[in-house]
């Protein structure tokens, strides 16, 4: 092998840096990338981290009002099944009537409407003293299950005096269909 010239070694010696500071300028770039990306990557996870944090102060804050509510209206929304949520309420109305001294007529379940959030309706007749009629109006709150009266319709009897009649419609809300609306932020 013959040996170099100066002025070829100086070459090389040029070409051996440039080609050096190619390769770290390029390496470095990526490696720079790789960095970037993966910092990128934990912010993310950190800003995600921070929302769950928010968003379980939140329900944390919630949970005294929701649990008095529950306690007030005697209503377990992870008991009720809705398989039997019509024949329990319909049961539990039933038991809050003979409660408080009212009787009870027919009774007509129905299936609910296909455009609402309901489950079914019951329609029902029944007699009593004033103050038991209401009364049962007003424990139906309490009954453990979500009930909106829909329609009340009082009448007296003129052969008895004392007692009413009424007929009253009851709502049973699909529970399952009410948990999964987000409300919007307004």
């Amino acid at each position: 092998m013959r040996t170099l010239t100066q002025r070829e070694k100086k070459t090389l010696r040029y070409a051996t840096v440039g080609i050096a500071l190619y390769l770290a300028l390029f390496g470095g770039f990526k490696v720079w990338k790789f960095f970037d990306r993966k910092r990128t990557e934990y912010l993310n996870l950190v800003a995600d981290a921070r929302q769950l944090k928010l968003d379980v102060q939140r329900r944390e804050a919630k949970l005294p009002h929701i649990q008095k509510l529950m306690e007030e209206f005697h209503l377990d929304p992870a008991k009720l099944t809705r398989a039997t949520v019509v024949a329990e309420a319909s049961a539990a109305i039933q038991k809050a009537a003979q409660s408080g001294g009212v009787q009870l007529g027919p009774i007509r379940e129905s299936p609910a409407r296909s455009a609402s959030r309901e489950l079914a309706s019951i329609q029902l007749e029944g007699t009593g003293p004033v103050p038991a009629a209401l009364g049962l109006l007003q424990r139906l709150n309490t009954c453990g299950y979500p009930l909106i009266i829909d329609s009340v319709q009082f009448s007296s009897d003129p052969m008895r005096p004392g007692p009413i009649k009424f007929n009253l419609t009851v709502i049973i809300l699909d529970f399952e269909q009410w948990k999964s609306v987000e409300v919007p932020h307004a």
